[in-house]
């Protein structure tokens, strides 16, 4: 929906995996083959791959001063499942979070939660703060005051609504 960039680094896997249902139209890519290769998910992983999506979801409403959406695990209780372990890289010396195991999903978004953390741009990865969308895009805002993903769609229906309320 977003006609932003992608979220810097690791938050593109976040920003990924939020973004694949369309609350809009209820489509949901990792209802697909391609869909969920795109995360290397199996469709065994699936119902722990949506319950991580709407705990991010969450968190990331959160982050643009909104409740949650609707009652989920929350996201510290999934990432505590999920062993990371400190990488120093032999030549430069410079240390990093890492997943213990790179297949599972929850073990990747740790890692890059851990990695957003550090870099100081885990707050500015929000959720849409239309209730028809809630997708997730990351704030470049200078104040870091975004609420739309998209200015074009939600923000302009947002100012639409408001107005037509005044005028009623």
């Amino acid at each position: 929906m977003s006609e932003r960039s992608p979220a810097p680094g690791g938050l593109t896997l976040v920003e990924s995996l939020v973004n694949t249902l369309d609350i809009e139209s209820g489509a949901d890519s990792l209802d697909t083959v391609d869909g969920r290769a795109r995360l290397g998910l199996t469709e065994d992983e699936l119902p722990q791959a949506r319950a991580l999506r709407e705990s991010l979801r969450a968190a990331l409403l959160a982050h643009a001063g909104h409740p949650p959406h609707r009652e989920v695990t929350p996201l510290g209780e999934l990432l505590a499942h999920a062993p990371l372990y400190v990488a120093v890289d032999d030549h430069d010396g410079s240390a990093s979070l890492a997943p213990a195991d790179t297949g599972p999903l929850l073990s990747r978004v740790a890692a890059a939660v851990a990695e957003a953390l550090v870099a100081g741009t885990w707050t500015r990865l929000k959720a849409c703060e239309a209730e028809t969308c809630h997708w997730a895009y990351y704030d470049r805002s200078p104040a870091g005051r975004g609420r739309w993903c998209s200015m074009q769609v939600c923000g302009a229906r947002a100012k639409m609504r408001r107005y037509r309320a005044k005028e009623a």
